[in-house]
């Protein structure tokens, strides 16, 4: 099947209880070892990654109902997978299709009363499950819980970025008084104004937001740096809050986000960032894992290998091992990639993956920002949009 299944498999049979426990045998180093110039030799799947993509953006099946509220973030997904393969080839019918339907889903103040609405728009929604039409943003009417999400709203300008868009309809004041009713009074973020959990994946959407618009308006960077300081476990690793477990999303994120507001090196002494960079390195068994005594998952070949490249420590990254993990999930009829060997692919895994080669220097994809999770040619544009 072309479709996406979501599934919950146990970790793969091809590792077994090796990586489950966290440990690589000589045998099994010296196997990956002995494979690695053929690994070398094996380009990517291009053609098959792209249609995989395309056709991801075009339909998806019945069992990916539930993610009709997160379109914004699969088509960043399909879209920026394209970029990295340098395989960006919209016509410009299509690029204009994708913009209006982007831009169709930010939420704006109520033209007749702009403080009406205030707190709740802004930013982006992830699609128009609410029954929004489709022109709403041209003459904007209010509807019944009808608000921008804050990671809909980071996809969605990656997303422009990447189509070449200037910005030039972004509702820049509104999305960043948006932004500050979603600052919480301990520096973190919730995800939107009708209340949900809050933590260090939206404190990254908001950073990020800020950054690609070139305006910190809408961030308390002091709340946001202490709630990051905060969030670190006693294993050095970075937790989606205080008190939590470290997890090698929540470290990206946290990393990430000090970066964009450049201040990593004022909230972590050197001290603090050699004891993060260890806990990343020690993420790697082939892969990446995401927590101890987890199997390997491709998603993590970004999140801990960009958290290393942001820390300035890539250098320790076995390349070659990682390299091989990561092709191992390649699929090999459908294109994309999976989270282990021989699971169904998805569309963010497929991305994260790519990203992933991306980071440790594959000749047959982009470089990336490793902060934004863009192509670095996204990122020239962005930053062309500055000198506006």
């Amino acid at each position: 099947s072309h479709g996406l299944r979501w599934t919950k498999s146990v970790a793969p049979r091809i590792f077994g209880d090796k990586l489950l426990n966290m440990s690589i045998t000589s045998e099994h180093v010296g196997c990956e070892a002995q494979q690695q110039n053929e690994r070398e030799k094996k380009d990517l799947a291009i053609k098959k990654h792209l249609k995989y993509f395309q056709r991801c953006m075009d339909v998806l099946p019945s069992q990916c109902e539930n993610l009709d509220t997160s379109r914004m973030t699969l088509l960043f997904f399909c879209l920026s997978g394209m970029d990295v393969l340098d395989c960006l080839n919209i016509s410009p019918s299509r690029k204009y299709e994708i913009i209006e339907w982007i831009y169709s889903q930010q939420v704006l103040p109520d033209p007749n009363n702009p403080e009406n609405n205030s707190d709740r728009c802004g930013g982006f929604r992830g699609s128009s499950f609410l029954g929004v039409t489709f022109n709403n943003s041209e003459s904007p009417q209010l509807y019944p819980y009808d608000c921008s999400h804050i990671a809909m709203t980071y996809t969605a300008l990656a997303s422009l970025l990447i189509l070449g868009d200037d910005f030039s309809r972004i509702n820049k004041p509104a999305l960043m008084k948006g932004l500050q009713a979603l600052q919480q009074p301990d520096g973190s973020f919730c995800s939107t104004i009708e209340g949900t959990e809050t933590d260090m994946r939206f404190v990254y959407c908001a950073c990020s937001v800020c950054y690609m618009l070139n305006d910190w308006s809408g961030v308390n960077k002091d709340k946001a740096s202490e709630y990051i300081r905060n969030s670190v476990s006693y294993d050095f690793g970075i937790a989606q809050g205080p008190n939590l477990e470290s997890h090698g999303g929540s470290t990206f994120c946290a990393i990430a986000s000090l970066a964009l507001m450049e201040r990593l090196h004022t909230t972590f002494s050197n001290k603090d960032i050699e004891r993060i960079k260890k806990w990343c390195i020690n993420r790697q068994q082939s892969g990446f894992q995401g927590r101890p005594n987890k199997p390997v998952d491709t998603c993590y070949s970004f999140w801990v290998g960009a958290s290393l490249e942001l820390l300035g420590s890539s250098e320790l990254i076995d390349r070659d091992l990682n390299t091989a993990f990561i092709l191992s999930t390649e699929g090999q009829y459908t294109g994309g990639f999976s989270k282990w060997p021989d699971a169904h692919t998805d569309p963010l895994h497929s991305y994260l993956g790519l990203c992933g080669l991306s980071l440790i220097g594959h000749h047959q994809v982009q470089p990336i920002h490793a902060a934004l999770n863009i192509t670095q040619r996204a990122t020239e544009w962005m930053k062309s949009l500055y000198s506006r």
